[in-house]
Formats: C-alpha cells, structure tokens, sequence
C-alpha cells in the first residue's frame, strides 16, 4: 500500500492564556490519501479549525503550542519544519481556502495583483506570465468575462465572486492538498451548490487531495470520501462517508445527522390581525458619475413589492444575496428612506421621520444575522438587554429594570446570573439569545429577523428556530424572516415571497412554494436547499 499524503499523527494543541492552559485538541489522528476528500465535522469549538490551521502550522505560536503528535506530509513532519522550510510547503504543495473570502482578500489591491502576487513569489513569473495565467485561473473557477474583472477589488464582487477568487489563489501553484475550512458557510444555497460542484471538478482535473472542514452533514454527503467526526477536541468516529450516514455509531455522529430545523409554522389565520404592510415599496439607490456627480441610473434594491405581515404569523423572504432582502426589511422598519405606503396597525408611517419613528421603535424590532457584530463588546450582557428600556421606559427604578432583564433572559433559556459578563464570555448560540432578549424586552409586535440562524451550527440552528417559534406563539408576534436557507424558512413561515433583482418573482404559501414552485428560480433555490447535486447552475447567478 503506498503511504498516505498527509498523516496526522497524536496531535493535541494547546493554547496558554493567562497563566492557564487549555487543550483544543485532544491526541487525533487521521489520514488524507492521494486523490481523496477526507471531510473534518463538528459543530463550533470541536477543535476541527483549529487541527486544520495546524498542519501548516498558522496558529498564533507561542501562545499555541503542540503537546504531542506529528503531521506527516510525503512522509516529512511539518511540527519539525523551520519558517523557512514552511514557506515552500504553504502556497505551493498545500493551500487553504477559508470561510469568509473577505478578510481574506487584500481591500487595497485588484484581483490581478492578489493572484499575481502567488505566482510571482512561488514561480518566479514575470508581470505577463503571471496575468496570462490568472486569466486561466479565473476562466478555470468559472468567473465569467475574467478579462473585465482583473481591474476589480474585492469589494465589487458577490460573494460567489470573491470565493471564486480565492479558489483561484488556491490553486495557482497546482497543489498537492487543497484544505477548505467552511469555504461555503457564508454563501447563498445556489452559489454553495456551485462552489462545491466547482472543488469537484477541479479536485478530480488536478488529482488534488483535499481536507474540508465543515458542520454541515450534508455537504460531507456530496463531497467526501470519508468523514471524521470530532467534538470537544477528539475525533469519536470515522470511516467512510457513506457507512457513517447509514449507520453511525456514536451518540454525538446521530446528534449530527438529526440537527435540523423541524416542526411546524404555526397555523395561518385569515382573521388576524396586520401588524405591518407595504404597498409598491421601491428602494433606489442613485448611480452617480462624472465631475459634477450626476445621476446617470439607478440600483432599483426594491422595486414595487407588496408585503403583509399579520399578528402570530411569519412572512419568510427568501433570495440569493443581492435580491434585495435585507433592504425590503429595512424599508419597512422605516430604518432606510423608500417610497410607497408603509403602515403599522392603521397608522401610515411611510412620511414619518427618524424622529417621529422613535416612540415607535419598541414595537418594531430587529435580530441580526452575526451576534458578535451587533452587540457591544464594552457592555455588560445587562447593559445591552436594558439598554432600549432606558430610552422607551426612562421612569422604571433601577431593580425594575434588573427584573424584566431577568425574566427575559429566562425567558431565552439563559441562565439570569450570566447577565453581568460581556459578549465575548458566550457561545455563537447563547449571543444569538442575548440579541434575542434585547429585541424582546420591549414587548415588540413586529420583529425583523435577518439571517438569524445562518451564523450558526446546525444543532444551534433548530435550538433557535424552536425558542423563535415559542416567543411567537406566546406573545402572537409578527416574523419578518429574511433567509437564504430553505430549511429554517420551511420550518418558520406560513407565507413565503422569493425576490430576485429586487422584485418578487414568486408569493404563496409556505406549502405551494415548497411543494409546487411556479418559477426557475424557485425550483433552483429549492434544488439547491435539499439536493444539492441536482440545482440547476445555469439559472442561478454566480
């Protein structure tokens, strides 16, 4: 038998902070074999990232620190390799893609010096060489009119676009090992199908081997040969992927494969009462060129959607980034400026001002897709959750406000004792509840969601869609749920728009969109959602 082409061996880390030492990694050993996709899977805080970043040895030495193990490639310990002797390995016979392309990405430079820049430092090519080859390189990841787009910086990509890029980067040097820590988390469900259809193809041209790290089941389905399992730092089982889907043997591997949003939206009622409506919402931002900046064409973000969202029941809106989403629930939180009618109850408040909409603001809240963006790291979890108590209910005492900071977060599911810590002391999960009691503490009768879930692990996800689905049924709240992913959308709505380019090309109920969509796009996004070997690529954009 020939020897694996990377071979870990006992590996633990550790990291040291404070005096106190932690072990992430707990004595591991896997194999990834010439042509083979092994895929690393766990849920946040498995240690599955941190084994990855290990092999080329890109942890914060010496805060991190290797207590035992090897990591044999071709047969060399890479532990015992020098800076020096690193650099040849990194970009050249391994290469990383990582979960969000844009902090990956140089701001300050062009695509064309981003992926010039690895072929001039690794082959030593000169300026035409190299632009000839990222011309092959971006044709090759399937960037459409890659001629266009040299001149282009990161930020006027989708993000298909820049994750396209980075695969480009990967795989300028034609490596040996590709490893692909969450490459497609933050992606929408179509452009994810793509992308992984993408690393296929390329894999199997290039005979390339690849370690992808993921905490999603059914990605590993589509793409991997075989699957190690990790949790608290150790793998608990592995073998081939299509023997753990069928017959997984540990608790935490069964865990896994049932994390998924279940349960039912609650049930539609044609008498309740509307909490929030739009008619021929249109959102349009200015394109402005020229000396004196005149306006020369518009990006119509919403362009004449009729939306209803009624007391209890949940309206999803689903659509690839860029479909204008987010923007249609800003606008009809009167958090942007738009044009059509706006109303709250029977009140119209399209012409309102910021300053009019404030004693408002209580009744229409809003949850946010990265709970670490959005809540203050200077603040105490109390501070946040009191903090818009503070400016709706200024006569409360100090202990009144400790009190519904209290039952709000027991109310979330969050022990009330933590409420004294800061954001950085929780997990993903538990933040997601911190925004959750912030939004709810007011006693609002509309709340925005957008992307609540998609930040999440898989078994936190169906957590929070179940704790959503409570407060709604206990407080006949109204949902406004932005999503890319089906599945949570599925589980929530009772009515689902589907928007694309800023218009709604489909509107049903939950049951009609998912049973019998109407559209192409529809039926790519659904395709794409729960098969995702069958979405058809050509109606969707990259």
């Amino acid at each position: 038998m020939t020897s694996p082409l990377l071979s870990v061996r006992d590996l633990s880390v550790a990291f040291t902070q404070g005096g106190k030492h932690s072990l992430a990694v707990d004595h591991i050993s896997f194999d990834v074999d010439k042509g083979e996709t092994v895929a690393l899977v766990g849920e946040s805080g498995s240690g599955k990232s941190v084994s990855a970043l290990s092999v080329l040895k890109l942890l914060p030495y010496p805060a991190a620190s290797h207590p035992s193990g090897e990591i044999l490639f071709s047969g060399n310990d890479l532990l015992a390799k020098g800076e020096k002797e690193l650099r040849k390995v990194r970009g050249n016979k391994i290469t990383m893609i990582f979960q969000e392309p844009m902090t990956s990405l140089n701001p300050l430079h062009t695509i064309e010096q981003q992926i010039g820049e690895i072929l001039k430092i690794h082959r030593g090519m000169g300026d035409s060489a190299a632009r000839k080859r990222t011309l092959e390189l971006l044709h090759e990841v399937g960037i459409r009119e890659p001629e266009k787009r040299l001149g282009a910086y990161p930020h006027q990509m989708s993000g298909g676009q820049r994750q396209r890029v980075m695969i480009a980067m990967a795989l300028a040097n034609e490596p040996d090992l590709l490893i692909a820590d969450e490459p497609t988390t933050a992606l929408d469900v179509t452009v994810q199908a793509q992308i992984l259809e993408l690393l296929a193809k390329l894999k199997e041209k290039n005979g390339m081997s690849m370690l992808f790290i993921t905490h999603d089941l059914g990605i590993v389905r589509r793409i991997a040969d075989r699957v190690c399992v990790m949790t608290k730092g150790k793998i608990v089982e592995t073998g081939p992927t299509a023997e753990i889907f069928a017959n997984p043997q540990h608790e935490y591997t069964r865990h896994l494969l049932a994390a998924e949003p279940k349960g039912q939206p609650p049930k539609p009622d044609p008498n309740a009462e509307t909490v929030i409506s739009g008619d021929d919402i249109k959102v349009w931002f200015p394109i402005k060129q020229g000396f004196f900046r005149r306006t020369v064409d518009h990006v119509k973000a919403v362009d004449g959607v009729d939306v209803t969202v009624k007391a209890g029941q949940t309206l999803g809106v689903v659509g690839e980034s860029g479909s204008g989403k987010t923007t249609l629930g800003l606008a009809l939180s009167r958090m942007i400026s738009s044009e059509g009618r706006i109303r709250l109850g029977q009140q119209a408040i399209d012409d309102y001002s910021f300053k009019q909409m404030r004693p408002l603001r209580r009744e229409m809240q809003i949850v946010f897709q990265d709970p670490f963006g959005s809540l203050s790291p200077r603040m105490s979890v109390s501070e946040i959750i009191e903090e818009g108590l503070k400016i709706h209910e200024p006569k409360l005492s100090d202990d009144e406000r400790d009190a519904m900071v209290v039952d709000v977060l027991n109310e979330v599911g969050l022990d009330p004792s933590t409420r004294f810590r800061y954001p950085h002391e929780f997990s993903g999960g538990q933040r997601q509840r911190i925004a959750i009691a912030r939004a709810m503490v007011l006693k609002p009768r509309f709340v925005m969601l957008d992307e609540p879930t998609s930040a999440l692990d898989m078994s936190v996800q169906a957590q929070v869609v179940d704790l959503l689905r409570d407060l709604q049924k206990k407080h006949d709240l109204a949902y406004l749920f932005i999503s890319h992913d089906l599945k949570v959308v599925r589980a929530l709505s009772n009515d689902v728009i589907v928007m694309r380019n800023g218009k709604v090309v489909e509107h049903g109920t939950a049951q009609q969109i998912f049973d019998n969509p109407q559209t192409d796009y529809t039926k790519a996004l659904i395709a794409a959602a729960f098969d995702i070997a069958t979405a058809p690529a050509d109606v969707v954009s990259q």
